[in-house]
């Protein structure tokens, strides 16, 4: 008995420790429960990649001049820093941006010190006069505002502002936020609007005027006096308080004769110059950007939002309106609830299928390791600091259906010991025992199908490794449950139902039923009266599912357990002798290899479309507008009310699903998608459209508006438009994306149009339109100085070139204080002088001469000359080398994958100069990168799992076996997408073939042991010796006994498996909390999760259903070939091999 029976050490200790099991399991239930309700809850992981930004602004040089001077110097030593992946520079006017990309092994703030090091030792090489130092960011996703604070009217832009300013200082207050960053708002400045004319007639210099305002705009110190004892600070006041005050200011005195600044210029307090603007419904706006802190609840950060402006709201005037816009915490509370409710609804499918093959009692010690586990789960991941995101709960429910694998597996094995006769104790040792090494192999294989993805690299393995740590926590948790908690609570509760039992206690138990309906019906009753709606809506539930499960439900497991189940055994029994029968091994191991080649064949010939992210409907769509470079920003509005215009007239007809619409220019127009675009931009707009969540559109489809937009808004001549939808995870460049690399920007830039009309002209469809990063054709104004006239003059070239950019640009020469707030002095010449090119050449230059003191005015027109030209908008650099991208979106319907291939053999023919390439990256660059990632990830679990297999077994043929169940798992993958045109996504298709591998394991494992287990038990009932071998009947008999045996464990886990998914995979959404609360289960089907994670469900749901005929019929078949095969080699070798 001691050879045949073996237990299990920690189950036995539990056994005989029953209380300390029960503490142990209500813990587990309390501190989940606690963890999960103060884990920090949000859309997508906080995801911290080794990047960093390194802008530096240096106003009033070309985008050449920048490249040159600041991006060069910064770029040769972050190209030298240790660790460092890629550089990629952009110069344009005023700034250099530099995004360096480090090693993902690296810390950030490893990566932070390296980056300052290198900075810092380029410093030296960067201009003098460089009045800022550069600034290092690093990229994080948590930086992202998780809503929009928009507020609008018809007030004056200081009376918005002192209203935005009021929100902001007190949202800045909530422990949640981070920081508040506010847009739109119109800066104030003091003007000096010089008179050329008259500055010139009086021998006034800039200088002049610079140096009276700096004298004259002060408050100091002037140290402490002592009296009596005491002392006294003495401060002079002498800053200006009003324009008037300034204006009458001395800026210099000629022959005792007074000249005024009001004598040459007109002072006024007023707004800078208009470089942007931004408005919601017609109304100019100003947006007060919320940043949560990271780690923290972005729910509570966003509820807690509301509930200041609530407050606010009130003390503010009735016609000033205060919205929200891009609201993150809206599609993070819809997508985190839908989970939740799909895992309610996925826990519902698998009770309910565990109910039929187990009843009510067996069922609820199964099911109970659903709570149990995730909520383990969830206490190791709140305990990390993770985050409560789509991640996390999709890999819950993934892990739903396997997490009750081997409680089934033990809870049945136990069930059968009892069925034997053996006591409620014996059967939880003994059963666990026989079972625990098994489980212990399969869980630890599927561990190892998902291991790998824990280290996948770039932006998607900071988004996806969050799903193998969730799904390693939680089936390990589940591994915990069924070998310690399980055993514990079916040794002491559960008993074998008989039919004498179920019909002599059928009255008493109608009976109670009744009396327990009657008493929820006098609770619900009793909430109605009391006005608790949720306690009468629970009980009347209860009610309606307590009478469900007993006159519907019971009598239907029952009748399923006692007849249909031993029907299906003895067909399966008998299917399985006939597929053992002579040559008919044979035939169903080879038919399965056909059917693996017949099904690949298909898939090759009716390959389904092939994407890399799967594309839901918009949750807002950006119309972005692009006129040429030098246009003023006044003409790119008027264009921008036109576009706006026809925007709003297609949202009319569907206003009831529109949240808000913003419109933007000059400034914050760049793709959402694509790293921010540093300085002004008066050429662009952008037009953002947010609709409400997916459940509340009525089954309105946003891709079709998206579509009706696009199509409205093309003809404007030298106007570039393009529409787009949000990004569907994280970014990875556009689908179409064509990177043209050279020294010689001249060069590459005439490559650039060549490309450009080359692909213009093919007949392929699909591009929306190319659109160029870096242009020629930004106007500029040349002003050529010749040094040996200047030189004649007694000029500078730094004297000239002051003139003519304090005459333009401006120069701050002193603070204003208005109030709390200070505002530059800015002096220049007025509107009229300083758009004029003829005036401003012909201007003269006033200084004294130090030779004789006499005042000298030279025109520059006389030492210098200017012509018209044009510049580039920005010069790109990507690892010391230029480049120009081509880029655009794809029309809906079309595939980036096809249009890219078709570009490819397009391009092959192109020619290209000698140092010059051409390389497609973006998305399709990610997507290479990732399908490596994951072709290795698979190889990877694979060896993984066998190793586990080899030393489960102690034998390399059952390992084998297992490894083929995996491989021909694919049949049902790749018939399931043909057959169903679905769409394959590399990303999530991918990381649901790893899966399935894990998945597809389990019941082989357990199916290979227990006939393992049989033909030893048998082999000591027979006395035979290691060397000796079983006839071939009772091998085959054994293999038949295993099947019948297992048949119920391996359907039940995968119909637990797949009905877990299918509420995910068909869209079937229901909400139970307010079908508590409100008796409104407010169904929709469909949403952007199933648009997300469909692709992986269906994967795993095609695979799983063919890996169940698998592990039923093809491994017992495979089990006996490789038995026979071994026999024969025994008789060839007298010395034989090891055991199977």
């Amino acid at each position: 008995m001691k050879n045949k029976f073996k237990e299990f050490g920690l189950t036995s200790l539990a056994i005989d420790n029953a209380t300390s099991v029960f503490l142990v399991s209500f813990m587990i239930l309390l501190f989940g429960l606690q963890s999960y309700q103060n884990m920090p809850k949000q859309q997508y992981p906080d995801a911290s990649m080794p990047t960093i930004f390194v802008n530096t602004p240096y106003f009033g040089n070309s985008a050449e001049e920048i490249e040159n001077l600041i991006s060069r110097p910064i770029e040769k030593e972050l190209e030298g820093v240790e660790g460092i992946k890629s550089v990629n520079s952009t110069s344009i006017q005023d700034f250099s941006v530099i995004v360096a990309e480090f090693d993902a092994s690296l810390e950030m703030s490893e990566v932070l010190r390296k980056t300052k090091d290198a900075v810092d030792k380029a410093k030296s090489e960067l201009p003098t006069d460089l009045k800022k130092d550069p600034e290092i960011l690093e990229i994080n996703f948590s930086e992202i505002p998780i809503v929009t604070v928009n507020v609008s009217g018809d007030y004056s832009p200081d009376e918005l502002r002192a209203y935005a300013e009021q929100l902001e200082n007190k949202i800045e207050l909530i422990k949640e936020v981070s920081k508040v960053q506010m847009r739109g708002q119109q800066e104030r400045e003091m003007k000096i609007d010089v008179d050329l004319n008259k500055m010139q007639s009086l021998q006034v210099s800039f200088t002049d005027i610079e140096n009276a305002v700096k004298t004259e705009n002060l408050t100091m110190s002037g140290g402490e006096i002592v009296q009596n004892g005491f002392r006294r600070a003495v401060r002079i006041v002498g800053q200006f308080t009003s324009d008037i005050e300034l204006e009458n200011i001395i800026v210099k005195s000629e022959k005792q004769r007074p000249i005024y600044l009001k004598d040459i210029a007109t002072v006024k307090y007023g707004y800078k110059e208009r470089t942007s603007y931004a408005r919601s419904d017609g109304y100019p706006v100003i947006s007060l950007d919320v940043i949560k802190r990271k780690g923290k609840n972005l729910l509570a950060a966003a509820d807690e939002l509301k509930i200041v402006l609530a407050e606010e709201i009130n003390e503010l005037p009735s016609d000033l309106k205060v919205s929200l816009f891009n609201d993150q915490s809206v599609n993070t509370r819809n997508e985190v609830s839908n989970l939740e409710n799909s895992i309610i609804s996925g826990v519902i499918l698998v009770i309910l299928v565990l109910l039929f093959f187990l009843g009510l009692r067996n069922a609820s010690f199964v099911g109970i390791a659903i709570p149990l586990s995730m909520l383990m789960g969830i206490l190791f991941l709140y305990v990390s600091g993770t985050t409560m995101n789509i991640v996390v709960l999709f890999s819950l429910i993934l892990a739903l259906g396997l997490l009750v694998d081997n409680g089934i597996v033990v809870v049945e094995n136990i069930y059968r010991y009892m069925q034997d006769g053996y006591s409620s104790i014996q059967a939880a040792k003994f059963g666990t025992g026989e079972v625990a090494w098994p489980i212990i192999a399969s869980t630890a294989t599927t561990l190892a199908a998902f291991l790998p993805l824990a280290f996948w690299p770039g932006i998607m393995g900071e988004f996806m490794k969050f799903m193998p740590i969730t799904l390693m926590l939680v089936l390990g948790s589940s591994l915990f449950v069924a070998l310690v908690i399980n055993p514990v609570l079916t040794s002491r509760f559960m008993k074998v139902d008989t039919q004498a039992d179920e019909r002599s206690g059928y009255v008493t138990k109608r009976k109670n039923v009744f009396i327990g309906i009657a008493i929820m019906l006098l609770i619900a009753v009793a909430g109605q009266i009391i006005n608790i709606d949720w306690i009468r809506n629970l009980m009347l539930l209860a009610a309606a599912i307590s009478a469900l499960n007993f006159f519907v439900l019971r009598p239907g497991a029952f009748l399923f357990q006692n007849s249909m189940m031993p029907r299906l055994e003895k067909f399966y029994n008998r299917f399985v002798t006939f597929a053992l029968d002579g040559i008919k091994p044979i035939l169903f191991f080879v038919g399965t290899f056909i059917l693996l080649f017949a099904s690949g064949l298909l898939f090759a010939v009716k390959t389904p479309k092939v994407t890399f992210f799967p594309s839901a409907d918009p949750i807002y769509i950006n119309t972005f507008i692009e006129l040429p470079l030098g246009v003023d920003i006044e003409k790119t509005n008027k264009i921008t009310k036109e576009v706006e215009t026809k925007v709003l007239q297609i949202l009319e007809k569907n206003e009831q699903i529109v949240e808000a619409v913003l419109t933007q220019i000059g400034e914050n127009t760049s793709d959402p998608n694509q790293p921010p675009e540093p300085g002004l931009t008066p050429h662009k707009a952008r037009i953002t459209v947010n609709f409400v969540p997916t459940q509340d559109r009525g089954g309105v489809s946003t891709r079709e508006i998206l579509n009706e937009i696009r199509g409205s808004i093309k003809n404007y001549a030298g106007v570039k438009i393009f529409v787009d939808k949000n990004a569907d995870g994280p970014p990875t460049g556009k689908p179409i994306n064509l990177e043209i690399r050279g020294d010689n920007i001249d060069t590459l830039v005439t490559l650039t149009a060549r490309v450009k009309a080359l692909i213009n002209n093919l007949p392929i469809e699909g591009i929306e339109g190319l659109n160029a990063d870096v242009n020629i054709g930004k106007p500029e104004l040349l002003i050529d100085i010749d040094r040996a006239a200047a030189r004649r003059y007694e000029l500078s070239t730094f004297s000239i070139s002051d003139a003519l950019r304090t005459s333009v640009f401006g120069k701050e020469v002193s603070k204003y204080k208005d109030g709390e707030d200070e505002h530059p002095i800015m002096l220049r010449l007025s509107e009229k002088y300083r758009n004029d090119e003829n005036k401003l050449i012909n201007q003269k230059v006033t200084f004294r001469n130090p030779a004789n003191g006499q005042i000298v005015q030279v025109p520059i027109s006389a030492v210098a000359t200017f012509n018209y030209s044009s510049t580039y908008s920005s010069i790109r650099r990507l690892d010391g080398q230029r480049v120009i991208t081509l880029s655009s979106n794809l029309l809906d319907g079309y595939n980036a994958n096809e249009i890219v291939t078709e570009l490819q053999n397009e391009m092959s023919s192109f020619d290209l100069p000698e140092g010059y390439t051409y390389e497609f990256t973006g998305e399709q660059q990610q997507q290479a990168e990732d399908m490596a990632f994951l072709g290795g990830a698979l190889l990877l679990a694979v060896f993984l799992i066998f190793i586990i297999l080899v030393t489960q077994f102690n034998s390399i043929i059952s390992p084998f076996i297992v490894i083929l169940s995996i491989v021909f798992s694919l049949i049902g993958v790749l018939l399931g997408y043909v057959l169903t045109g679905s769409t394959i996504s590399v990303i999530f298709t991918g990381v649901g073939i790893i899966s399935l591998a894990g998945v597809v394991v389990n019941n082989a494992i357990v199916l290979i042991d227990y006939i393992n287990l049989l033909i030893r038990n048998k082999s000591d009932d027979q006395g035979l010796s290691s060397t000796d071998e079983l006839p071939y009947h009772e091998i085959k008999n054994s293999i038949i006994e295993a099947g019948g045996t297992r048949l119920r464990p391996v359907l039940l886990t995968a119909i637990t498996t797949v009905l877990g998914l299918i509420p995910l995979a068909l869209g079937i959404n229901f909400n139970f909390f307010t079908l508590i609360s409100e008796l409104d289960p407010q169904y929709f089907s469909g949403g952007d999760n199933t648009a997300m994670w469909g692709p992986m469900a269906w994967t795993i749901i095609y695979g799983l259903t063919f890996a169940t005929f698998l592990t039923l019929v093809v491994i017992p078949v495979m089990y006996w070939l490789a038995y026979r095969a071994k026999m024969v080699f025994v008789k060839r070798k007298s010395n034989g091999i090891s055991a199977l």
